[in-house]
């Protein structure tokens, strides 16, 4: 089993109970930097979730407004994938494979490309390094929080900092090295 909505879900509702729309709330402040989903995707997931009975319902207020908390056997579920379902790793990279093949064009077009990723890595940081006073605090989700945003800081950086590199080193194809006609 790999990471999932349910699995994010249950971890939000593990710091208290709240409803469908404070988790779509905290869910945009934190866990869409790694897990993106819809409001609909959400609300779905609840109903799973609550006719698993890993959730239950525990207000109603006006206008629909349920408040959802987790029971004894969605922390369970979540403490077993934690703890006992390893992360997939993530292999593909459309944008690697790309350079696989920047051959195939001129080296300036190379250039082109490689200095655009490394653009978009330099915006990703600096949207990222936006959230960080949201991690600010001593609650479990602002601690961990904290932990996540760090790695998406240095990974970006490392994205960054290598398409720069990667498009030095294009500067460096001589003209001879061009590519071929087609």
């Amino acid at each position: 089993m790999v990471m999932s909505l349910r699995h994010a879900l249950l971890g939000l509702l593990s710091e208290g109970p709240a409803s469908g729309y404070d988790l779509m709330k905290l869910f945009d402040l934190s866990l869409a930097n790694v897990w993106p989903a819809t409001q609909s995707q959400l609300y779905g997931e609840l109903g799973r979730l609550a006719g698993a009975g890993l959730i239950e319902v525990v207000a109603e207020g006006p206008r629909g407004r349920k408040e959802y908390a987790l029971t004894e056997a969605g922390l369970s579920e979540l403490r077993h994938w934690l703890t006992r379902v390893e992360p997939e790793q993530v292999r593909r990279s459309d944008m690697l494979l790309r350079v696989f093949f920047l051959g195939v064009v001129e080296p300036a077009d190379a250039h082109a490309y490689l200095a655009r990723q490394g653009a978009i890595a330099a915006e990703e940081h600096g949207r990222l390094d936006l959230i960080r006073p949201a991690t600010e605090g001593d609650e479990p989700l602002s601690v961990y929080g904290r932990l996540a945003l760090e790695w998406g800081l240095r990974f970006t950086a490392l994205q960054r900092d290598w398409a720069e590199w990667a498009a030095r080193e294009i500067e460096a194809v001589t003209p001879g090295d061009a590519a071929p006609e087609r």
